[in-house]
């Protein structure tokens, strides 16, 4: 039994982290801005499993949101799941350029300073872990969906780097990479889904139970689903050139 920090966690792969730490009996810290359905959940899990079910409001595209949530992480936690992200599709040229630094800035920014600020404690206390949520499109060009892939691939490495830092601490730092997960991703994205194969699809629950046990083992990089396993060691094998025309391509067609 331990405390996590869950950001993103109202709904998706945030809310599935969530529920599957308190069934293992882990206090946890709730983050998001939609604090009504951050207290539904709450309730859920206090009821459901008996553990402590603390709601932080915050928005993290904003200084006040992530410092308070760094303060709170300096108070102390075993687990950070820096699961919060969103993504946008279309044309860059296209696209309003505030959203886009906005996705710089919850993606990338809010990230590297919530692990900034658990990590002192945790190396201190000799134990803790740390989740960063990444993706397969992290691991190739990604045009028509170019800033999100951009922030994942930052987040991917700065993941590896921080595993390799902490390796003699006792301290746990894995990147999660998952490809296409049940959720609300896609329609907040805009992007149309619906020519996506079932096959590809994962659930939330499979993509945080696969990531919780990579932690707990102190891996690296989780990527769950054998087929995303092999898209993502194929598309970092290939030449740019060819990873990105094809990833266009295929944008293209399920756009």
């Amino acid at each position: 039994m331990g405390t996590a920090l869950v950001t993103g966690a109202s709904s998706g792969i945030g809310r599935a982290f969530a529920e599957a730490l308190a069934a293992r009996r882990d206090d946890v810290v709730l983050v998001a801005r939609d604090t009504a359905r951050l207290d539904q959940l709450a309730s859920k899990l206090k009821g459901a499993h008996g553990t402590h079910a603390e709601v932080l409001g915050a928005d993290l595209t904003a200084d006040a949101g992530v410092a308070a949530v760094e303060e709170r992480l300096r108070a102390g936690v075993d687990l950070l799941v820096n699961n919060a992200g969103f993504g946008t599709f279309g044309k860059f040229a296209e696209l309003p350029i505030e959203t886009e630094l906005g996705e710089v800035q919850l993606n990338v920014v809010a990230l590297v300073r919530l692990c900034r600020a658990a990590l002192p404690g945790m190396i201190e206390r000799g134990a803790g872990g740390i989740v960063n949520v990444s993706s397969v499109a992290g691991h190739q060009p990604t045009p028509y969906n170019a800033t999100y892939g951009a922030t994942k691939a930052f987040v991917t490495s700065f993941t590896h780097s921080l595993h390799e830092e902490a390796r003699s601490t006792g301290v746990r730092v894995t990147v999660l990479c998952p490809g296409f997960t049940k959720t609300e991703f896609q329609e907040r994205a805009g992007f149309d889904s619906s020519a996506v194969p079932g096959f590809l699809w994962q659930s939330a629950e499979e993509v945080a139970a696969a990531a919780l046990q990579a932690n707990d083992k102190n891996r690296a990089e989780c990527v769950p689903g054998l087929l995303n396993r092999i898209s993502a060691t194929v598309s970092g094998a290939m030449p740019a050139a060819v990873s990105r025309r094809l990833a266009g391509a295929v944008v293209r067609r399920v756009e």
